[in-house]
C-alpha cells in the first residue's frame, strides 16, 4: 500500500528480499499474485496486451496438450484420439498399472476430487497412491509403442513421471523410451537433487522437461546451465509470477532450453493469463 504500480521489478525485489525467510510456496505465489496484477495494471494504463509490453508477438499462439489416460492401452489409445479430433496436437499418456488400484494421471472424477485433499472417513487419512517401480517401468514403454503402432508419427506424445523414479530408474525409461520419440518425459526425478539428471543425460537423448514442483529462479539454474533438461516447465503462479518467468527464460534461451510453463487444471484463471501472454 502506497507504492507506485508502475514500479513492477521494484516491488518484485522488495517484496521478494524483504522477507527474511524468503522463498517457498507459499510466498512465491502471493508474490505471483502481485506480480501478474501489477503488469495487468500496467498493460490497461499502457492500452496494450502484457504481451505487447514483454516486445511482442513472437508466435500466433501457445502450444498446449492435452491428457489421455486409461485402464489400458487401447482406453489411452481411444483418448488420444479424441484429443487429436479437437485440434490438440500434443498429447500426454498415463496409463494404469497391472496389479495397483491408484496410478497418477489415470484419475477419474473422484480420484481427481481425491488429489483435492478428500479424506478417506474410515482410515482418518488422506487416500494413498500406491507405486512399484518395476510394474511402471515394464508398462510405460510398451504403452508408448502401442501409441506410435496405432497413432502414427505425426501426433506428438509426451507422458509425466510426476518426480516417483530414482536416477537409475529414470535413465533406464528414458533410454527405452528413445524409438517413440517423446515430445518430452516430464518431471522425470525428484526436485531435491537435480544433479541426479547427469546420470540421465549420460544414458538418453529424451527429451527432459522439469520444474513444476520449483518456487524460485534459483531452482532453475543448475538444470539450465547444465543442460541437463531441453524444457523448464515452471508454474508462473509458484514462482514469482511474470517478472521471474521472463528471467527463467532469459537464462534458458542462452543454454538452448526452451520454456513450457505449467498450466494444470487444479489452478485458477489467473496464472493460466500470463503463462499465455509470456508464451507468445
Amino acid at each position: 500500500i502506497g507504492r507506485d504500480p508502475e514500479q513492477v521489478e521494484d516491488i518484485y525485489q522488495y517484496l521478494y528480499r524483504g522477507s527474511y525467510w524468503r522463498s517457498g510456496p507459499i510466498q512465491m505465489t502471493a508474490l505471483a499474485g502481485v506480480d501478474e496484477a501489477l503488469w495487468d495494471i500496467k498493460g490497461k494504463r499502457a492500452g496494450m496486451p502484457v504481451y505487447q509490453l514483454l516486445g511482442g508477438r513472437t508466435r500466433i499462439g501457445a502450444l498446449a496438450y492435452t491428457h489421455a489416460s486409461g485402464r489400458d492401452f487401447a482406453e489411452v489409445e481411444d483418448a488420444a484420439r479424441r484429443g487429436i479430433e479437437r485440434g490438440f496436437k500434443c498429447v500426454r499418456a498415463q496409463v494404469a498399472l497391472p496389479g495397483l488400484e491408484a496410478t497418477y494421471g489415470t484419475s477419474t472424477a473422484r480420484k481427481s476430487e481425491d488429489h483435492a485433499g478428500r479424506v478417506d472417513q474410515q482410515a482418518g487419512s488422506p487416500e494413498t497412491e500406491i507405486f512399484e517401480p518395476s510394474v511402471y517401468l515394464r508398462t510405460v514403454p510398451k504403452l508408448f509403442a502401442h501409441l506410435r503402432l496405432k497413432l502414427g508419427d505425426e501426433v506428438e506424445l509426451l507422458h509425466d513421471t510426476h518426480e516417483k523414479l530414482g536416477p537409475i530408474d529414470g535413465a533406464r525409461l528414458a533410454k527405452e523410451l528413445e524409438p517413440y520419440h517423446l515430445f518430452f518425459l516430464e518431471d522425470l526425478l525428484r526436485p531435491e537433487h537435480k544433479e541426479s539428471f547427469r546420470v540421465i543425460r549420460q544414458h538418453s537423448t529424451t527429451p527432459l522437461a522439469m520444474g513444476e514442483l520449483f518456487n524460485s529462479l534459483w531452482d532453475c539454474v543448475p538444470l539450465i546451465t547444465e543442460q541437463l533438461i531441453d524444457y523448464i516447465r515452471c508454474d508462473l503462479g509458484h514462482i514469482g509470477g511474470i517478472s521471474a518467468a521472463r528471467k527463467v527464460a532469459a537464462l534458458a534461451e542462452a543454454f538452448h532450453v526452451k520454456t513450457a510453463w505449467h498450466g494444470p487444471g487444479d489452478v485458477g484463471r489467473p496464472p493460466h493469463a500470463p503463462s499465455v501472454h509470456v508464451d507468445i
